[in-house]
């Protein structure tokens, strides 16, 4: 393509475009190409949209978005898309096993609420926060694909055959009654994408894709259940992320910075546990030594940093003391 860019494997495929390993030639890098998929090509509103998407996603820079290089044409009228070549596999890919443990999946999303706060504050809305649109690479996790991205405030945009733009799983109830494009949709999504990063499902029992766009609109979802050790304050999050009235939800930024901030809490939390147990081999020599507990004089906890842990206060006396 363009003489520059040399196609190796084709590593992905979406509803409109096919992704390719390439060479840049010229840098002498890897990169990836994003191609309209037979069909489509043809098509001048996918070529646009594909145009609007390298433009929209050009507009930022992030180091938890994905960097868009170049556009061009190929001789015969196809568009292409050259992007950075993430290491890694996404998180649809990752789910297909269960949910994340809990330390690995808020990282997760508080890296794509930080992207999602720099498209936002660049003016944009992506429109489809989703697993399949997270990349997990060696610097952290990266939102892709703005393909269907607009811009803050504009007006209702379906999809040709008048459907809403989107995935029916992640899609905000706003965006159902054709409201204009908002950043508090993709909050929402991405509290769905939270959801089922820690439990492999969403927050509703539904067997269709109407039942699925009915709860978006009038169910309350399913509180997140008790993980161990998840902090208290998750479950609070993801309620106000998936609240039915926008203004009723946090922003991206304020979501990034709520959770990086309970997971370096909990971090904190479990080195001081992890140090108080280093130190009971030391009560052991004391024993081994002729020392005996004498047994507990009363129960307690301990709160460390926000964890409780329990406390069982014990009287060591020497041998033949009474």
């Amino acid at each position: 393509m363009a003489g520059r860019y040399r196609p190796i494997q084709q590593i992905g495929t979406g509803g409109m475009s096919v992704v390719w390993h390439a060479r840049d030639e010229v840098l002498d890098r890897p990169v990836a190409v994003k191609v309209l998929a037979d069909g489509y090509a043809s098509d001048l509103a996918f070529r646009e949209r594909m145009r609007r998407e390298a433009r929209a996603a050009a507009r930022l820079c992030h180091p938890q978005v994905n960097t868009v290089y170049d556009y061009g044409e190929t001789p015969d009228g196809v568009p292409y898309m050259v992007m950075e070549l993430i290491d890694g596999p996404s998180l649809a890919d990752e789910l297909r096993t269960g949910p994340l443990p809990w330390p690995r999946a808020l990282p997760v999303c508080a890296d794509v609420a930080a992207g999602l706060g720099a498209a936002h504050a660049a003016g944009l809305v992506h429109r489809d926060v989703k697993p399949g649109n997270v990349m997990l690479g060696s610097t952290g996790a990266k939102l892709v694909d703005f393909g269907i991205s607009a811009e803050i405030g504009e007006s209702y945009d379906p999809a040709p055959d008048g459907s809403v733009l989107g995935t029916p799983a992640y899609v905000a109830p706003e965006r159902l009654t054709s409201g204009p494009a908002l950043a508090a949709s993709d909050v929402y999504g991405l509290g769905l994408l939270l959801y089922k990063t820690l439990t492999g499902r969403l927050p509703w029992d539904v067997e269709s894709r109407g039942q699925l766009l009915h709860a978006h609109l009038m169910r309350d979802p399913a509180p997140l259940p008790r993980l161990p050790g998840l902090p208290g304050e998750v479950g609070a999050l993801v309620r106000h992320c998936l609240a039915k009235d926008p203004a009723d939800r946090p922003t991206a930024g304020q979501l990034a910075d709520d959770l990086a901030r309970a997971v370096d809490r909990a971090g904190r939390s479990r080195r001081i546990v992890a140090r108080l147990g280093a130190r009971t081999p030391r009560l052991s020599k004391l024993r081994s030594r002729g020392l005996r507990r004498a047994g507990p004089v009363t129960a307690g906890a301990l709160t460390v940093a926000g964890l409780s842990v329990l406390a069982d206060p014990i009287v060591v006396r020497p041998p033949g003391a009474k």
